[in-house]
């Protein structure tokens, strides 16, 4: 299996000081041909994945964790709580057999006790708090509460009117139980584990959430959402319902309890109600989010106060029903391929690829003839690329074609901003592939891991839902140049 190098950049960014965010991932197992636990914690390994969540507490998989140093939350599976809840032996014996065989050479630090148990499994509601409370006593029984902390993860569903943030709060149905776990997750010191979707709340908007807001995409100020209440400027939706959950704990009296996001994540993959499912903005997301997380700027409401948070998920689960987006969360396919690369800008490169380590960002072939056109003007333009290898006689000016000369500007775009999530868009002409598009002797940015210059600058390619469509006039037309002359005069502005 080839090495992919997806997290071993986070590591380093993640670890050294004490309460920097970290990002870690799920691992769920509902995999035709599920890789053995020695294969799943090679495949970790592999790729400096620190910190995991499982949805059980699998003896083989602890086992294989084992001496890695590997962060491992394990869960009570949904269907244990009404018998842990219920009775501190059963939660004595269960902490037993999970959690105290496997320590210290299983490096657990969260107890997940069931998840989205309000919203999933409401019959055991009542005795939530009571399995926290047994499971937290067998853990102070067995000297480990200091190392190993407890909690439940939520839905943010939980949370009602959740924009403006501020005017957040728990669904009052659920105050008999929020109130108490709240005051055990204080008293513990213990954090609120909440699944955050911006994928959905964008999919339930009707058009009313921007793509771009729920991708982390740059936004210009006026398209920044403004709480009218606190006058916070929320620029992704990620923030935004972390922020409600905040206020929605404020709201309760609780303002130091903080939160672990638990799964957050993007399909890669639709049927035709999810047209927004797809690689490019799997792809986005997730690079995002790991560049937002590890800043460690926090939200508007809390800034520089951490939200770690673990990505969903590690493999593609084939065997969940539903939509095809269900299929389609993973980072990887069982086999240990990768679903798509993930880029991180301006922390080093930190995403499953290929050993040489290239990408690039070519027209689709079915691309709008005029849309290309606009995505070529852009990129020598406002893009800053040197478009010089497509002037007659030039390397690259064969084929004479848009889409040709399309292709290369696009990718000397991409590989001057790194390769960082969003730049290979376009208003939806450009896809990310690992064929080198070279060809003779036009040699493409990004080829035999030639080094690329970064421009100064914040200009952005135009994405899928920009209103900018590029500020060029169109010195390309039909595939022919015009005048030399003000070609000369405009490449010399674009490499000014």
């Amino acid at each position: 299996m080839a090495v992919f190098m997806i997290f071993y950049m986070l590591v380093i960014i993640a670890l050294p000081a004490h309460g920097d965010a970290f990002i870690g991932v799920n691992i769920g197992t509902d995999v035709t041909n599920m890789p053995s636990p020695t294969e799943v914690v090679a495949l970790l390994k592999a790729q400096g994945i620190q910190h995991v969540r499982l949805y059980d507490a699998d003896r083989a998989m602890l086992r294989a964790l084992a001496n890695t140093g590997i962060r491992v939350i394990v869960s009570v599976p949904n269907d244990q709580i009404l018998g842990i809840g219920q009775s501190n032996a059963t939660a004595a014996n269960w902490v037993a057999r999970n959690v105290i065989a496997h320590v210290p050479a299983t490096n657990i630090t969260a107890i997940a006790v069931g998840s989205e148990v309000l919203t999933s499994l409401p019959n055991a509601a009542p005795v939530l708090v009571s399995a926290l409370k047994f499971i937290q006593a067998a853990l102070v029984a067995a000297n480990l509460d200091q190392q190993i902390k407890v909690s439940t993860p939520h839905s943010s569903s939980v949370i009602l009117d959740s924009f403006p943030p501020s005017q957040a709060f728990f669904n009052k149905t659920w105050d008999p139980v929020m109130v108490p776990l709240l005051n055990f997750l204080q008293s513990t010191g213990s954090y609120l584990m909440l699944n955050v979707y911006p994928y959905y709340d964008y999919m339930q908007s009707n058009g009313v959430v921007p793509l771009d807001y729920a991708l982390f995409r740059p936004l210009p100020p006026n398209k920044e959402a403004i709480d009218s209440n606190t006058l916070l400027h929320y620029t992704n939706v990620f923030d935004a319902i972390v922020d409600a959950a905040y206020f929605a704990m404020s709201y309760l009296k609780f303002t130091n309890i903080p939160i672990l996001v638990t799964e957050s994540g993007w399909p890669s993959k639709g049927d035709s109600s999810e047209p927004d499912a797809t690689v490019d903005n799997a792809n986005t997301y997730n690079s995002n989010l790991i560049r937002h997380v590890l800043n460690n700027s926090g939200t508007p409401k809390q800034p520089g106060i951490a939200v770690s948070t673990y990505i969903y998920e590690l493999y593609n689960e084939d065997l969940k029903s539903g939509p095809v987006s269900e299929n389609n969360w993973g980072l990887f396919y069982a086999s240990g391929a990768q679903v798509y690369t993930l880029h991180l800008t301006n922390s080093g490169t930190v995403f499953a690829n290929d050993t040489t380590n290239q990408t690039f960002c070519v027209a689709k072939s079915n691309a709008d003839s005029k849309m290309l056109q606009a995505a070529l003007d852009w990129a020598c333009g406002p893009g800053k690329v040197d478009c010089s290898p497509l002037l007659q006689g030039q390397s690259c000016y064969e084929p004479n074609s848009v889409a040709s000369h399309a292709t290369y500007a696009i990718n000397s775009y991409y590989q001057q901003m790194a390769k960082s999530a969003g730049t290979c868009d376009f208003k939806g002409v450009a896809s990310i592939t690992t064929t080198n598009p070279s060809h003779g002797s036009c040699i493409f940015s990004g080829s035999g891991g030639k080094n690329v210059t970064s421009v100064n600058g914040t200009a952005l390619a135009p994405s899928t839902n920009s209103t900018n469509s590029g500020c060029l006039s169109q010195y390309y037309n039909g595939g022919f140049f015009t005048s030399t002359v003000i070609l000369t005069l405009i490449l010399s502005v674009v490499v000014l």
